[in-house]
């Protein structure tokens, strides 16, 4: 049975956390009884298990899913939700969103990462001053206060842009809603507490599933790694200083041992695909939200839920959250490319006691997302929920060496490693010299297709069109090429605008601060 993450003294630490309508309506209340609560060991660690549960967890498996992780999907037109009744997808897909129709979406997700980013600060400032904390335990729970206080302003910034940046607890309403701090200053803190808990918080250096699903070294070093990717590009743009910490971050997980692409077995079922799928404890695993059925459901049963399956030889009505559209699923090479294949990375059919129930002609769904125990047998989900994996990381070092190193052995070695476990006849020796003998412009575009085709469901897609300015498409299925995306007609039929690349700031944030503008829209 798994072991969920204690939330301790809920009822205590209920008293000095504020709701979201307070938390932007009147004086934030984090600070009004801190210094009072956190007196005793217990209450430190029951405020840092509290960002365990809000601190992440919130922004993957609310009903805001659309806004929070979805939404780079369906800006980009590559993907949209069956579920049309949502508020959200549409005026993403069509680029009609604004500031007033995703009002209530946008707010719930700005409120929501400052009332995270509000307890991160109080347990930051008075963790050292409580009594009866050995500094290994201080440490340890600064890292994972850090950490949350980072993951959260990362979100933020890359989603909004300029952003304030808070970084002490909050006694007067202007402190939270003052001017926009530009966002290379909002990186800047981002990095500093992630390498503060890097090397000072004492981390375990092992999976996460082995550490009780706590913060360890390799899930700070991940997300450190996607900080320094994604601020190497626009808008900030610090270019080979970034690359270089990012491959540095990457390789502190590639080289501890710990983690590794999980093998192909000798049938469809057993594929590294289908392995990451059903297990919750691999070499593989990163990032994992820890969720269990009884307690904290996991959201996949309703990101991947097929109906008509009931019905023998019926087709399935996919009634899926992120569905590919043509456009992406032909970046794939149907003969050559596991992936796409029925039932690894999607699929476009189900076999339930021997009969397939397909879906209609063209359309597939996320199939890591399937969770058959929880669709057909309870009705509740309990997947883990996966934010970062290994072949995320050895992209990431792949990139970042290319651009500050060259196209090196070490670089095409990791760009193999990934492309080769998903080649259905191609061997890795010939993908290495394949890649070999190509640029480094050309190399790179090489590496941000494999992104497209290994992370769809890490929801990596938008954040590389965001830093890199590029947008995919396919002249043939199995070809991708990168044109610029500002000018660019989506697949549906919508103009992208520079004010697309973010956000809009939500009406409500703008109507409680006069100082806050609205990103063109």
């Amino acid at each position: 049975m798994k072991k969920i993450i204690k939330i301790l003294a809920v009822a205590t630490f209920s008293l000095v956390i504020c709701s979201c309508e307070d938390f932007l309506e009147e004086t934030p209340r984090n600070e009004i009884s801190s210094n009072q609560f956190f007196n005793e060991p217990d209450d430190v660690l029951s405020a840092v298990n509290a960002l365990y549960a809000e601190g992440a967890l919130n922004r993957y498996i609310t009903g805001d899913f659309q806004i929070n992780q979805g939404m780079g999907g369906y800006l980009s037109g590559l993907f949209s939700d069956e579920r049309t009744e949502r508020i959200g997808p549409a005026e993403a897909n069509t680029l009609t969103l604004n500031a007033s129709n995703l009002d209530q979406y946008l707010f719930g997700y700005w409120s929501n990462v400052y009332q995270i980013i509000g307890r991160a600060n109080n347990a930051i400032k008075f963790i050292p001053d409580v009594a009866g904390l050995s500094e290994a335990e201080a440490n340890q729970l600064l890292a994972e206060a850090r950490f949350f206080r980072a993951f959260n302003y990362f979100a933020i910034v890359r989603d909004f842009g300029d952003v304030p940046l808070v970084l002490e607890p909050t006694e007067n309403v202007d402190d939270v809603l003052g001017t926009r701090t530009p966002s290379a200053e909002v990186y800047e803190a981002i990095v500093t507490d992630l390498e503060w808990a890097l090397n000072n918080g004492g981390l375990a250096d092992v999976t996460m599933p082995n550490n009780g699903f706590r913060i360890t070294k390799g899930v700070v070093a991940a997300v450190l790694a996607n900080v320094e990717l994604q601020r190497a590009g626009f808008p900030v743009q610090v270019g080979s200083a970034s690359y270089t910490k990012a491959a540095t971050a990457a390789r502190t997980i590639i080289n501890s041992g710990q983690y590794a692409l999980i093998s192909n077995g000798s049938t469809p079922e057993t594929s590294a695909y289908n392995v990451l799928r059903t297990s919750e404890n691999e070499a593989e695993h990163i990032f994992v939200l820890e969720l269990d059925a009884q307690l904290r459901q996991s959201p996949y049963i309703s990101w991947s839920s097929p109906r008509g399956a009931n019905a023998p030889g019926a087709l399935l009505d996919p009634y899926v959250a992120y569905l590919p559209n043509e456009q992406y699923v032909d970046f794939y090479d149907a003969d050559e490319d596991l992936r796409i294949q029925n039932r690894q990375l999607w699929f476009t059919s189900i076999n339930r006691d021997g009969v397939e129930y397909p879906f209609p002609d063209g359309v597939y769904g996320p199939y890591t997302w399937f969770d058959e125990v929880g669709l057909f047998e309870t009705g509740r989900g309990g997947d883990d929920l996966n934010i970062s994996l290994y072949s995320e990381i050895l992209l990431i070092a792949a990139e970042a060496i290319a651009e500050t190193e060259g196209v090196t052995a070490e670089a095409i070695g990791y760009l193999a490693d990934v492309r080769s476990r998903a080649a259905m006849s191609m061997t890795r020796d010939a993908i290495v010299t394949e890649l070999s003998g190509l640029s480094k412009e050309a190399f790179v575009e090489e590496v941000w297709k494999e992104r497209l085709r290994e992370l769809p469901l890490l929801f990596k897609i938008w954040p590389d069109v965001q830093r890199t300015r590029k947008y995919p498409v396919s002249p043939s299925p199995g070809e991708i090429n990168f044109v610029d995306v500002i000018g660019h007609t989506s697949p549906f039929n919508a103009t992208f605008e520079e004010k697309h690349l973010l956000l809009p700031i939500a009406t409500t944030v703008r109507q409680r601060n006069p100082e806050m503008t609205g990103n063109g829209y």
